[in-house]
């Protein structure tokens, strides 16, 4: 009987192809990566160097004036806003963010009224702050 012998397969692959992957998931995630949209004003400075994900943002500015997402907002009913908003998302309360951007001069004390209702809401609490000059 004449059998044929068969060719060995080779069991290589290019790395060619594969960086090529890695680099378009890399422009990918980029760019549909949430960043945060806090509004240009004068934060504290702060060393630290985390990063958190984010769903909502709110603005404090030195005349008391807060906005929800960029938009104008009472204070009476940021609750109840960020109630509403968190069911329109569909976020897991686990995974909400706020976001707390108040600008230097703002008593602390609103900043941790704010804290107060998403530590009730059960969400994480960040307050943003600008790099430390050096």
């Amino acid at each position: 009987m004449g059998l044929k012998k068969r060719a060995k397969v080779s069991a290589e692959f290019s790395m060619a192809s594969l960086t090529d992957i890695i680099f378009l998931l890399l422009i990918f995630f980029m760019l549909t990566s949430n960043i945060a949209g806090v509004p240009s004003m004068d934060l504290p400075e702060s060393d630290s160097k985390t990063v958190a994900g984010n769903s909502m943002n709110i603005a404090i500015t030195k005349d008391g004036a807060y906005s929800f997402n960029g938009n104008t907002i009472s204070s009476r009913l940021i609750e109840s806003k960020l109630r509403r908003t968190m069911k329109e998302m569909e976020i897991d309360r686990k995974n909400a963010t706020l976001t707390i951007a108040a600008e230097k001069g703002v008593p602390f004390s609103k900043v941790t009224a704010l804290m107060e209702i998403a530590a009730k809401l059960k969400m994480k609490a960040i307050i943003a702050t600008q790099p430390t000059k050096k």
